[in-house]
């Protein structure tokens, strides 16, 4: 078997790669292991010059990398631009942040000395998705590797291209050739990979039923995992707020990588008084984006990934105006070639619908409606999801109680959207995952806590 990427805005195929079959994976388990062993030896300061050698070569020459998210992800090229710079930035935090956050802690007991040891745990296998071929990759690689272990990378089949040129990049930047590879399995062979004894940790960034998958695997085998998984992020428009602000924000959000974004404004919940002015701004802001090839200069939206996904997504949109919301802009397929989808807009979106009960994974917002700020709180927690929320409110009293004590999620965003940044843990609750990414959790999650104890 060989996995084909295409290229979405015209269905075409870009190329062929073949199949790693299972002993040529296990092999390729056992050779990072070897390269492990070596790895964990450096110190953080040998580490983190490699590292920096990876984000220097990226900010030298970013436009190969951004035209390869463009072609196989339909990413429009200044925004793949700003993905690859922001896998530089990433590193580098990465690199100087390491060693604070794995330094030993000392613990005052009756010893004469006691502390927490952090050391890696061995080769993890990543399984990344394709809406951010590069970044995704990054993010998982850079505390998995300044921690000390090695990584297989499983990629998503349709940006195999991409995840090649990160592999090519540690490559140039003097890395072990051991220490990041490319597995390209099916998931049956993942699966028998996750039970090598080589391998000692699994992270994936996917669907909930993907999680699920991977984490009943690795249980069986008693296997770390994290999962980063989807999202039905909830937005509160409060009475109070700037609208013109939430409008852009949240169709800022919504609008990330053509809306196929695990975490992004979602579910705009809106209260009475604003609910009309704010509909029409982010009715103006939506239709802002221009649709288009995205090599093309003044595009803002470029294809789904996928014409199932597309498919998918305009069944929720059908059956939710079925059941009784209100298309406000937007919602057909249009006659090109290609996966393309307009920027739409439901409003009156009400639970029990698809667009409110399932996660909405294209350029698609959902406006729904709250009497009061306690009804928009149960609004909000009413999803088996708990990955971002977000809010708009000049209070900055209740803004802080709703952050930090009223709303289910990984991560709250105040007067702005909630984004993965590397200097703090990213992760969420309930269908949405386990485990943590980024910052000082992060880099912790494939390590042993060792505590040691000096009599």
């Amino acid at each position: 078997m060989a996995f084909q990427t295409h290229n979405p805005a015209t269905c075409e195929v870009l190329a062929r790669y073949p199949e790693t079959s299972a002993e040529e994976a296990f092999a390729l388990a056992e050779r990072a292991h070897a390269t492990f062993l070596q790895w964990r030896e450096l110190d953080f300061d040998q580490r983190a010059a490699m590292l920096l050698r990876v984000a220097w070569l990226i900010e030298q020459n970013p436009d190969p990398l951004a035209r390869m998210a463009a072609l196989e992800a339909g990413r429009p090229l200044a925004e793949a631009r700003d993905e690859v710079l922001k896998c530089a930035w990433v590193a580098r935090l990465g690199a100087a942040a390491a060693k604070g956050h794995l330094v030993d802690e000392p613990v005052k007991t009756e010893a004469q000395a006691s502390f927490v040891h952090y050391e890696p745990l061995g080769v993890v296998l990543t399984i990344t998705p394709w809406n951010f071929p590069f970044y995704q990759i990054f993010r998982s690689l850079v505390p998995m590797l300044m921690a000390g272990n090695a990584a297989l990378i499983k990629p998503s089949p349709e940006t195999i291209g991409c995840a090649q040129m990160i592999v090519d990049l540690f490559r140039q930047a003097g890395w072990p050739e051991g220490l990041a590879q490319l597995v390209l399995t099916s998931n049956d062979t993942s699966a028998m990979l996750i039970g090598h004894p080589a391998i000692q940790g699994v992270a994936l960034t996917g669907s909930t039923a993907a999680g699920r998958s991977v984490a009943s695997t690795a249980g069986r085998v008693l296997k770390k995992v994290v999962l980063e998984l989807g999202g039905s992020d909830p937005y509160l428009i409060l009475e109070d707020a700037d609208l013109e602000q939430a409008a852009n924000i949240c169709a800022a959000s919504r609008m990330i990588a053509g809306g196929q974004c695990c975490i992004s404004a979602k579910r705009l919940i809106v209260l009475p008084k604003v609910r009309a002015e704010f509909e029409q701004l982010l009715k103006h802001a939506m239709e802002g984006y221009v649709m288009g090839d995205p090599f093309e200069d003044g595009v803002t939206l470029g294809p789904m990934c996928r014409p199932d996904l597309r498919k998918s997504l305009h069944r929720q949109v059908t059956d939710s105006l079925a059941m009784g919301a209100r298309l406000v802009t937007g919602g057909s397929i249009p006659d090109d070639p290609g996966n393309f989808y307009p920027a739409t807009v439901v409003a009156d979106v009400c639970p029990g619908m698809p667009l409110a009960e399932e996660e909405v994974f294209g350029p698609v917002a959902v406006i729904m409606n709250a009497d009061d700020v306690d009804s928009a709180v149960t609004l909000a927690n009413q999803t088996s999801y708990g990955l971002g929320a977000g809010l708009f409110t000049q209070d900055m009293g209740l803004a802080q109680e709703l952050a930090s004590r009223r709303l289910d999620a990984g991560s709250v965003a105040v007067n702005s959207f909630v984004k993965s940044d590397p200097r703090l843990p990213f992760g969420g609750i309930k269908d949405s995952g386990l485990g943590r990414e980024l910052g000082a959790l992060g880099i912790r999650e494939f390590t042993n806590a060792k505590s040691v104890w000096i009599a």
